[in-house]
């Protein structure tokens, strides 16, 4: 393993982004996002992406210096287009536009289309709720989970994601995907040779595996059985039809450089609590939370990612030397021309 500094953690994914063809604008905003994941300790989300961003950069799969497009389209609604560029710059355009408008109107609905992989969902919701919003969000993903019954994978994980403010502290934050496991943990597993648990995948053939390469082929099993199948449904539409982006069949792969883009979806729902229930909402979900917290083995939902990311800020992150010298190289190199 290899210890980094966020700092040095950060200029290494930039410079990796910018050899790449990333505009320094792009490419803060994509590290700063696979860092900030590291130091949650959602490494699968981390700077284990990068290799597949450059790639997807030099080979044109991903538009590294797209800028994205914002319209209003109606008081209180926003469609940014990524134009098949990165997530990130998109998502903060959308936030902050959408964020405006909460606070003008009340609520904003802020729809990203054409979009790419939008890393911890849990991230941008967070953003949002620090601001004083309340925010919901929906992402789909490449195909990974079979319709209940099905064997073949359509819809994507999905993650949904809820942020809110509290009245001191950092914000309440529950962000979930509707599989049993993320498929950038199956990933790495698969990296690692490592085998997964039972329950998280099926192989091609529709039966549970342990092994992740079957599982990558085959279909991940959905939380709560058909429940979370469901869920994925619900997500596909609010993410990729109402966004004008691609169903998660229909995405080009996040893990190699070739084919179609992505042109995955985003939606987020910012709501301004001050317009509903005033300086009253933030006490109430301070007496709910305290009510929880009164039972002994309970934790609020983030409290590891946060406890990890105070740890983070100290002591910095641990990477794989694989990882760190792949990385290395990328950003030795001379940077392309944008």
């Amino acid at each position: 393993m290899r210890q980094l500094s966020l700092r040095q953690a950060e200029a290494l994914a930039q410079q990796a982004l910018r050899a790449a063809g990333a505009p320094q604008r792009v490419a803060s905003s994509v590290a700063q996002a696979l860092v900030a994941a590291e130091a949650d300790g959602l490494a699968s989300h981390g700077l284990m992406r990068l290799p597949y961003y450059a790639d997807q950069a030099a080979s044109g799969k991903v538009r590294a210096a797209a800028e994205p497009v914002v319209e209003r389209r109606a008081p209180a609604l926003l469609h940014v287009d990524a134009r098949e560029g990165f997530a990130y710059p998109a998502i903060e355009l959308a936030l902050a536009e959408g964020g405006r408008l909460a606070r003008e109107q009340g609520l904003a609905l802020a729809a990203v289309g054409d979009s790419h992989h939008a890393g911890v969902m849990g991230h941008h919701v967070e953003a949002a709720a620090r601001d004083g919003l309340v925010a919901l969000a929906f992402a789909n993903t490449q195909a990974a989970l079979a319709p209940w019954g099905g064997k073949k994978a359509l819809f994507g994980t999905n993650p949904i994601a809820f942020a809110c403010p509290r009245a001191t502290g950092a914000p309440l934050v529950i962000d979930l995907s509707v599989s049993a496991a993320a498929r950038g943990k199956i990933v790495v597993a698969r990296d690692k040779g490592e085998s997964i648990p039972p329950d998280w995948a099926f192989d091609p053939e529709g039966r549970p595996t342990t092994d992740p390469a079957q599982a990558l082929k085959g279909a991940l099993a959905p939380f709560g059985g058909a429940k979370g199948a469901c869920l994925a449904l619900m997500v596909e539409i609010l993410a990729g039809a109402l966004t004008g982006s691609a169903f998660s069949h229909e995405a080009g792969s996040m893990f190699d450089a070739e084919g179609a883009p992505p042109r995955l979806g985003q939606l987020f729902l910012l709501i301004d609590p001050q317009r509903l229930g005033g300086a009253a909402t933030l006490a109430r979900v301070e007496s709910l939370l305290a009510a929880m917290l009164d039972q002994d083995g309970v934790r609020l939902p983030g409290a590891r990612r946060l406890a990890l990311r105070e740890k983070a800020q100290t002591e910095g992150i641990r990477i794989p030397a694989a990882l760190f010298e792949e990385l290395s190289r990328r950003a030795a190199q001379e940077p392309a021309k944008v």
